[in-house]
């Protein structure tokens, strides 16, 4: 006697795809419910992520400045011209083209209007300075005028920071740390 298996492995093959064609149609409806749930959670935490952020940006006392491969830290000072500063940082990095002027700094064209902060100042090596609220100085010998302060490009020498600016042109971009 001989048993004809065939038909049944059919159904059996029937039955397991109907199971799992059902399981995965219900749990896709599943998914959809979550990723609609999900988002409208995360369009929330982006809401107050960007406040967050922008309280976060504001209380930090530090940017990047990269001049060719490097990056150096630099400290900021608490004034309105930094706080504007970044803002705008923390939408996106600032490039400055600065050529040499007076044998003692590189200046540049920040592109906008900052606040100014000015004050009767002698500048010191690695002085970061908004001169005339539009303009980024970069101090590597020193300079008395009225300028507003920024902060101060850390832990580097004279002889270091002229050789990273060079004698000629130079591309500097600001950013914030983790931006």
């Amino acid at each position: 006697m001989s048993i004809n298996l065939l038909p049944m492995a059919k159904n059996v093959f029937l039955f397991i795809f109907t199971v799992l064609f059902l399981t995965t149609t219900a749990c896709s409806e599943e998914i959809d419910k979550a990723n609609a749930v999900t988002k409208a959670e995360n369009d929330t935490v982006v809401k107050n992520d960007t406040a967050e952020s922008t309280e976060i940006v504001q209380n930090l006392n530090c940017m990047n400045i990269k001049i060719g491969n490097r990056i150096l830290s630099a400290t900021l000072i608490d004034n309105s011209s930094v706080k504007a500063l970044k803002e705008a940082l923390f939408k996106a990095p600032i490039t400055v083209e600065m050529h040499d002027y007076g044998n003692m700094e590189k200046v540049g064209s920040l592109g906008q209007n900052f606040p100014r902060n000015d004050e009767s100042i002698t500048t010191e090596v690695g002085d970061i300075i908004l001169y005339q609220g539009n303009a980024l100085v970069i101090y590597y010998a020193p300079n008395s005028w009225s300028f507003t302060r920024l902060g101060k490009i850390n832990n580097i020498s004279q002889n270091e920071l002229k050789e990273m600016l060079g004698k000629g042109n130079v591309t500097v971009t600001l950013s914030l740390p983790n931006n």
